[in-house]
């Protein structure tokens, strides 16, 4: 008879729905380093990319085998047909029809779940549509609203870093033990109606709002506009896959992310225990 010791329990598992991109014209399924690191550095989670594949499998089965679901930023934008608008956005942006065709399906099933849900940037405004909400599709040429736009220098630490200050209530002041908090917000489209299941919890100065929760869920299921996967760690573990030991460098980041993390360690233990 042996004395072995238990295998250790594996890291929660998160849902990331990839974008489409092209490279060398063929297609690709990719999902942005910094969210993945972010997750496991300041989660503590194991990442796991979905393709967008809505057309031959639907995802939301997947659901039930996960412990949270993230909806990350990309360049692209919501489609302004998904809100009930037939004229495009600022044509240099791109559309993702397939992330489109996966995530406002998935973010309802999740809810529904009642998922861990953190939604990023362009997952924010996806957050939005799926549960009825719009979107300004050129947040920018709206009258009183400031260019929430990307500075496109070109240099990460400029067009990522502090632009705006953020005034917090509900339950992000709680979290974060601060009314008002400095964010990396960047983006085209805004919220123009919020959807009526979410919560507003954060507003820029020029009144956008920057930060929801979802007004009936039991658990985590919350919206950020701006990146916090960014500065959650120093930024040079971001161009630098090569550092294994990042270190924290924003409070209110590390704290999205170590919330979101417990979120899906509870869930994961409530998942096990149903198996069992």
């Amino acid at each position: 008879m042996t004395n072995e010791s238990p295998s250790p329990l594996a890291r929660p598992l998160v849902l990331l729905p990839a974008c489409s991109k092209t490279v060398d014209g063929l297609p690709f399924h990719a999902v942005g380093d910094k969210y993945v690191r972010a997750l496991a550095a300041g989660a503590g989670v194991q990442p796991l990319l979905l393709p967008n594949l809505a057309e031959l499998a639907d995802p939301r089965p997947l659901l039930d085998q996960v412990d949270g679901l993230l909806m990350t930023g990309s360049p692209s934008n919501v489609h302004p047909s998904h809100w009930g608008r037939d004229d495009l956005d600022e044509p240099s942006r791109p559309h993702d029809p397939a992330r489109d065709a996966v995530s406002l399906d998935l973010i309802r099933a999740a809810i529904e779940r009642d998922l861990p849900l953190f939604c990023i940037c362009r997952g924010f405004q996806e957050l939005n549509v799926a549960l009825g909400g719009s979107l300004y599709p050129r947040l920018h040429e709206v009258e009183g609203r400031m260019d929430h736009r990307s500075l496109a220098s070109g240099e990460m630490s400029l067009d990522y870093g502090p632009r705006h200050d953020l005034r917090v209530s509900g339950w992000f002041a709680e979290l974060f033990g601060a009314e008002t908090i400095r964010i990396n917000s960047l983006h085209h489209q805004g919220i123009e109606t919020l959807a009526p299941g979410l919560v507003a919890e954060g507003l820029a100065p020029d009144g956008t709002i920057e930060a929801v929760r979802v007004r009936e869920a039991k658990g985590f299921a919350i919206g950020v506009q701006w990146h916090p996967e960014y500065d959650l760690v120093t930024n040079p573990q971001i161009t630098n896959p090569q550092i294994t030991n990042p270190q924290i460098t924003n409070p209110q980041s590390a704290a999205l992310f170590r919330a979101f993390g417990e979120a899906v360690g509870r869930r994961q233990q409530r998942r096990l225990a149903l198996a069992a």
